[in-house]
């Protein structure tokens, strides 16, 4: 009998988990789910790591081990390596993608957010580290920012590598758009919108989640060309977009690591995601 393992948080306090609506479809289909260590199993899949930036060297170093092992590894660590910092959205843009605009900055400064302001011509910009997750050390900032809090704010992004792109008024005003692809398909698509008062639109910040059952085709479009964009066939993927004030959709980030893919608002979903384990487990060897 074939046996998978999740990688997941070890403190799971206050955290939407929802891997484990995929452990019935998966014993359905003959498969052993247990806890036990990795080294066991013959499929490995990243699920939910959700601190694995604060450890990154460590986390990369424990999937090296499970890639050099008989398990076979998912999403690969060669999508992980590539995934963990943000600078991803370049290879993107020069592979035609529409993306967020965005300036890499290290170690940002007072006068490098002000002058962004003029480069995009914004009244906002967001300011982000480029290793990151969850909207950690993230920052809007507006007209009404002090000094001081500009000042906290580079302060605490000293020294690491940080992104500084336009607010889109999409994210208030209609939410961010997130389509799950598993191996490679569409699965599901939905709308995560913000709190009244907030930017961010994770549930851990107030953030809500609605389905989409019938997403507009210029949205499927805009994320089947990221997908296609890709030099290989990832697992599982969720392609985040915000639409624009031209009507596109530009990409926010595309998650290959650990991302939640909301397994409960579709559910065919968590059949899909089985299924695409098993295949995977008898396709490859040491790599998803």
């Amino acid at each position: 009998m074939p046996r998978c393992a999740f990688l997941t948080i070890a403190n799971q306090d206050g955290w939407l988990i929802d891997d484990h609506l995929v452990h019935e479809p998966l014993r359905q289909l003959g498969w052993e789910v247990v806890d036990l260590a990795w080294d066991a199993f013959d499929v490995v899949v990243i699920r939910s790591t959700w601190d694995y930036q604060y450890a990154l060297d460590r986390f990369l170093a424990v999937l090296e081990q499970i890639d050099e092992s008989k398990a076979t590894l998912c999403n690969s660590l060669a999508t992980v390596r590539w995934n963990a910092d943000k600078c991803y959205l370049f290879d993107l843009q020069r592979r035609g993608i529409e993306t967020v605009p965005t300036q890499h900055v290290l170690s940002p400064t007072p006068a490098d957010i002000q002058n962004s302001l003029v480069r995009f011509g914004a009244p906002q910009v967001v300011i982000k580290p480029t290793v990151g997750a969850g909207s950690v050390d993230t920052f809007r900032i507006t007209p009404a920012t002090s000094r001081e809090d500009l000042a906290s704010h580079c302060e605490t992004l000293a020294g690491r590598s940080c992104f500084i792109q336009p607010f889109m008024d999409g994210i208030t005003a209609e939410g961010e758009f997130s389509l799950i692809y598993i191996d490679g398909l569409l699965s599901h698509t939905v709308l995560k919108t913000v709190r009244d008062g907030d930017f961010r639109v994770q549930s851990q910040h107030g953030g809500g989640v609605v389905p989409i059952p019938e997403p507009e085709a210029a949205l499927v479009a805009a994320a089947d060309r990221v997908i296609a964009a890709l030099g290989e066939v990832p697992l599982y993927a969720r392609v985040d977009l915000v639409r624009t004030q031209t009507e596109s959709f530009a990409l926010m980030e595309l998650e290959l690591i650990e991302p939640r893919l909301y397994f409960e608002f579709a559910e065919h979903s968590p059949q899909m995601f089985a299924n695409a384990i098993a295949r995977r487990s008898t396709q490859n060897s040491g790599g998803c």
